[in-house]
């Protein structure tokens, strides 16, 4: 398939154009200043502040591959922009419930329940979001409401684990909905590099929650 990825240069971005590219779906790297030297990849320039660039750049009539059939949100500011956030998920939807595309959101993990208080949110936790980052913990929870409130398109929610970083691929994980999911060692954490392979798994074979979470299997991560 097609796939767009929009944030194509950052962190989790750009593990998963390789991801997809390595399982030779052609890749379209979107960002304001795209570089990709891999044949299965098309740097696009796109400012995301732009509806019709985005449009065009989804919908390219004038690739061979054409339109993109999903498209990966995968954008973060620092310092934490929550308005700028919410406003590009509500672009992004917008754009593809026009053209039809399906929305992969790489959102945080402050949007999930607690696993030992499922009515409060990680974001509200202490044990989890430590008061220095609550901002940053609730513009992931202000974006799954972004999507939640859409009426048209066709979306789907990834919370990380506690812990996000780069690291290994294993190529396995356990999945989850809504709940922050630990490890038997308590920890809640996964690569970038295995976070990539389950948005990839979820464009190839869609699951049927709308918002779900990943966490590294137990005795395939490294220490």
């Amino acid at each position: 398939m097609t796939i767009a990825v929009l944030g194509a240069s950052g962190m989790v971005g750009s593990r998963v154009v390789r991801e997809a590219g390595g399982r030779g779906h052609q890749v379209l790297g979107l960002s304001r200043t795209p570089v990709s030297e891999d044949p299965r990849v098309i740097p696009v320039a796109v400012d995301v502040n732009d509806p019709h660039a985005l449009r065009e750049a989804l919908a390219g009539a004038a690739r061979p591959h054409g339109a993109a059939e999903a498209v990966v949100l995968s954008v973060r500011t620092y310092p934490v922009d929550q308005e700028f956030l919410v406003r590009t998920t509500r672009t992004v939807l917008d754009t593809a419930a026009e053209l039809g595309t399906r929305v992969l959101v790489v959102g945080g993990a402050g949007a999930l329940r607690s696993p030992d208080d499922p009515g409060l949110l990680v974001a509200d936790n202490p044990l989890y979001v430590p008061d220095e980052v609550r901002v940053i913990a609730g513009a992931g929870v202000a974006q799954l409401r972004a999507c939640q409130d859409h009426g048209s398109a066709d979306w789907v929610y990834l919370s990380p684990p506690a812990l996000l970083e780069p690291g290994a691929r294993t190529g396995h994980y356990r999945r989850g909905t809504d709940t922050l999911l630990t490890a038997a060692d308590g920890r809640s954490r996964i690569s970038a590099e295995d976070l990539a392979v389950a948005v990839v798994d979820e464009l190839e074979n869609p699951g049927h929650a709308r918002h779900f979470t990943v966490v590294h299997r137990d005795g395939h991560l490294p220490a």
